[in-house]
């Protein structure tokens, strides 16, 4: 007598796999993991903001096109949420692939978490060259971000998507710190 096998799309990995934990806490602890990492990183990125945005940011010649500074925690907050959700969407999934993506998701994160105190905490000390360097940063985060959509697109369609806008808004920064970074 044969062994009947598994279908294909049961299996852990294979294309509409099933999800991790699915049905267990474990699920909500995910979730609650990558949004802990989400805002972790954004009390980091405040606490190097929260001294220079009344500081040398706020007399600073800034583009044209830059929103008032009540914009951006909304926008980070909202951003944030959806990093976090898109991230534990491709976790839980268990595809093929979803490391890779996961870890460029990581990178990411730490680029995103690097870039905040290059540009507001070391202007102060550095000048004009530490707004360059927060402008490497933030064209390799573009990158970074870029990457990570394109990895968790074809293991959540709905993670990838919800990576789009963070990807629009750190293409938009780059274009403030660019020009700060040339007026300044």
């Amino acid at each position: 007598m044969q062994a009947q096998q598994q279908p294909l799309e049961g299996r852990p990995g294979a294309p509409g796999g099933r999800s991790r934990g699915a049905g267990s806490g474990s699920q909500v602890i995910a979730l609650f993991v990558f949004l802990g990492a989400s805002a972790l990183v954004a009390a980091l990125g405040g606490l190097a903001t929260a001294n220079h945005v009344n500081g040398w940011y706020a007399t600073a010649d800034k583009a044209p096109w830059s929103p008032p500074n009540w914009v951006f925690g909304p926008v980070w907050t909202l951003l944030y949420t959806a990093m976090a959700v898109a991230a534990w969407l491709v976790w839980r999934k268990h595809a093929e692939g979803s490391r890779t993506a996961l870890t460029a998701y990581g990178l990411q994160l730490v680029l995103n978490l690097l870039w905040t105190p290059a540009f507001f905490a070391l202007y102060p000390v550095l000048g004009t060259p530490a707004l360059w360097i927060a402008f490497g940063i933030i064209v390799a985060l573009a990158v970074a971000v870029a990457v990570t959509v394109v990895l968790f697109g074809p293991i959540s369609r709905t993670a990838g998507l919800l990576m789009l806008p963070y990807l629009s808004w750190i293409v938009f920064a780059s274009s403030l710190n660019l020009w700060a970074a040339l007026h300044n």
